[in-house]
């Protein structure tokens, strides 16, 4: 018996040691700034630098058929949390796959220049590893798909020689309305019902960005969100008509409810079912919605981060191919 289950431990080694080799991760980051910035009025409401750089999967083929861009904070997003969980399927299809962070901690991309950071790092990637620009493909919750939609705005908006073909979106469970946001927060301070931390803290930096509130300064905040229910415009929707979208929707009713007495206001689904009506309005019938249910995340705790945990990824990179043949 001692035999087969060496000969059977070996090939189980070689098949792992296999997989393990067919990727290539490259990691390119500087030290993080010895500084931090205020993000509340607290004497100790400071949160340190993060580091600036990039972690690259390359697949095994020296032909890459595409890349997959993820906007991850190199800390505070746990560096590369959600990139790494498409490596095997990306590397499987010939697809690289990009995680790029800012120096700036939870990034917002209020300004320009963490995009413009961010524009030069991806344009430094594609050209030292020659990935092709085509069948590119941004993907992300929480900030991480926030910070992708601030980066396609400025990217299209620019005049820089640098601009990605992008084929596609994978949008899960994050904010594109940030009017809504702020009254979601406004309301959760005034019930007290949750830890308060990141209400004081979004909020402080929303009013503080967008110089005031969505009462004294609408347009900043239209301008600031991919979407919104109260802007009659909705000018962004346009810079996202021409992609395939899909987005991932977890609503949570019932636990936002009981957890957090929140209601379907206080919720990210809002945005992003409106988000999807005001695309099919400008003529792109490429979109689809997921709809997670309770029973597709069994994790205690529902946030953003645990919906993406919760997807499906072999059948999202299914999604992904089907996009580069149209």
């Amino acid at each position: 018996m001692k035999t087969p289950l060496k000969l059977f431990l070996c090939i189980l080694f070689a098949v792992f040691s296999v997989k393990s080799f067919s990727q290539k991760i490259v990691e390119n980051y500087e030290p993080a700034k010895s500084d931090s910035l205020r993000i509340g009025i607290g004497e100790n409401d400071f949160m340190p630098f993060v580091q600036k750089g990039y972690t690259l999967m390359l697949p095994e083929k020296d032909k890459i058929k595409g890349v997959l861009i993820f906007l991850e904070d190199s800390k505070y997003d746990k560096k590369n949390r959600s990139a790494k969980q498409l490596y095997t399927q990306a590397s499987n299809n010939d697809f690289a796959v990009l995680s790029v962070s800012s120096e700036i901690p939870l990034d917002f991309y209020f300004y320009e220049t963490s995009m413009i950071s961010t524009q030069k790092i991806i344009q430094e990637v594609f050209d030292a590893y020659q990935l092709p620009n085509d069948n590119i493909f941004f993907l992300g919750a929480s900030l991480v798909g926030h910070r992708a939609m601030r980066y396609i705005k400025f990217m299209k908006e620019s005049d820089a020689d640098f601009q990605l073909n992008i084929n596609g979106i994978v949008a899960c469970n994050f904010t594109m309305d940030f009017t809504r946001k702020w009254y979601q927060h406004e309301r959760d301070i005034r019930i007290n019902h949750i830890n308060l931390w990141e209400p004081k803290f979004i909020n402080y930096l929303l009013e503080t960005y967008l110089e005031g509130t969505p009462k004294t300064n609408p347009d900043n905040y239209n301008n600031f969100s991919s979407y919104s229910y109260v802007d009659e415009k909705n000018e962004n929707i346009k810079l996202y008509k021409d992609y395939g979208i899909r987005a991932y929707i977890e609503p949570a009713i019932t636990y936002k409810l009981t957890k957090q007495l929140r209601t379907l206001y206080e919720n990210n689904a809002t945005d992003m079912v409106g988000f999807l009506a005001e695309l099919k309005l400008a003529g792109n019938e490429n979109t689809e919605l997921i709809v997670l249910q309770p029973e597709d995340n069994p994790a205690k705790i529902k946030n953003t981060q645990s919906t993406w945990d919760a997807i499906n990824k072999e059948e999202l990179m299914e999604w992904i191919l089907k996009q580069t043949l149209k």
